[in-house]
């Protein structure tokens, strides 16, 4: 029994999927009024009609999974790849190509540039399915390097912008508002794979099943990690419109309440990543100038103007004063304007 157990123990952990293999297959009665025990006509395997039309040549060879599966992903199902193009570019414009991403059919909404759809579609397809080259030939366009102000002709001809004559101010997502928290607090851990982090969970949450909670800052781990605990979401995620799992959301609401501010300004976690902040700068930097310039530098990806920095040397000065403080080098002075440059509107929007 001893050897029996080293050897266990010397044994790698096994590996397990669920999978599925072909088994008798054979064609199916369509159900009548959706009623198994109301069986119609057989319906030969083959692909949807609707898409790839009524001439078919039925599947004999197996269940048709595998071939189901490659002419999913074929150049003769450009479906697929528009539908792909118009995520991506949801992703990075806040609305997609067709502004329902979930629903291309006669439902959902129409393209605002088909054209476009059918060119990255078509260079997606070229590129082999690469995503990545998908990302580049949006990010590397005219459109998206766009400055975010219309014009006053804009303005009155496409209120909306659909037409994208400058590019759409937009909030960013909760994860990305997390990442951001951690990433100018220099507290961001940007090691690719390994296991998920278990959510923090507050002493305000409850219910069923309550797990034991993780780390306030989740290991510094980028959001993707986090494990997701469906009646135990952190509050920064539902603030900010993170969609519930229990269902697929292509296009996420976008609100903007006062719950959101309050959040921000008494959120445990952004107090933590405040402090950490200002820990951080005054190790870094031994003068407040040096200060400012890198904070904002962090925070907004510029250096302050002259009507900015004189604001921030009266808070920081006012917040001194106000705490009985000999100088702006207390780090509670700069954890408070680690907080306030985390509320600005400059932090949290993509212009």
């Amino acid at each position: 029994a001893a050897r029996r157990d080293r050897l266990d123990r010397a044994l790698p952990p096994s590996a397990f999927a669920m999978s599925s293999r072909d088994w008798q297959p054979a064609d199916s009665p369509i159900h009548v009024r959706g009623n198994h025990k109301n069986p119609g006509a057989i319906a030969p395997r083959q692909f949807l009609q609707v898409i790839a039309g009524s001439e078919q040549a039925p599947l004999r060879g197996g269940s048709g999974r595998l071939e189901m599966a490659q002419w999913i992903a074929s150049e003769k199902n450009p479906l697929t790849a528009r539908v792909m193009a118009n995520r991506v570019w949801h992703h990075h414009f806040g609305r997609g190509i067709v502004a329902s991403p979930d629903n291309f059919g006669r439902l959902g909404a129409r393209p605002t540039h088909p054209g476009l759809l059918d060119f990255l579609a078509g260079t997606f397809m070229a590129s082999g399915w690469s995503v990545k080259d998908l990302h580049r030939e949006i990010v590397l366009s005219s459109t998206y390097r766009a400055a975010s102000a219309p014009s006053e002709k804009a303005s009155l001809a496409d209120p909306s912008n659909l037409l994208l004559s400058h590019f759409p101010v937009r909030r960013l997502e909760a994860e990305a508002i997390r990442d951001s928290l951690l990433a100018v607090s220099d507290s961001l851990d940007p090691a690719v794979g390994g296991p998920g982090v278990p959510p923090h969970i507050s002493e305000y949450q409850d219910g069923r099943g309550k797990p034991a909670s993780g780390p306030l800052d989740g290991l510094g781990r980028r959001s993707v990690y986090l494990q997701v605990r469906r009646n135990f979401l952190p509050p920064l995620f539902l603030a900010f419109d993170y969609p519930l799992p229990i269902s697929t959301e292509g296009r996420r609401g976008i609100s903007a309440v006062a719950s959101q501010a309050l959040l921000m300004l008494n959120n445990e976690f952004v107090n933590e990543q405040s402090e950490r902040w200002a820990e951080r700068t005054l190790r870094a930097h031994p003068s407040a100038q040096e200060r400012i310039e890198d904070m904002c530098l962090r925070a907004y990806g510029r250096p302050p103007t002259a009507s900015e920095l004189s604001e921030i040397e009266e808070f920081l000065a006012s917040r001194s004063r106000l705490r009985d403080l000999p100088g702006p080098a207390d780090r509670a002075v700069w954890a408070s304007f680690a907080h306030a440059l985390f509320n600005t509107a400059e932090f949290l929007f993509v212009r």
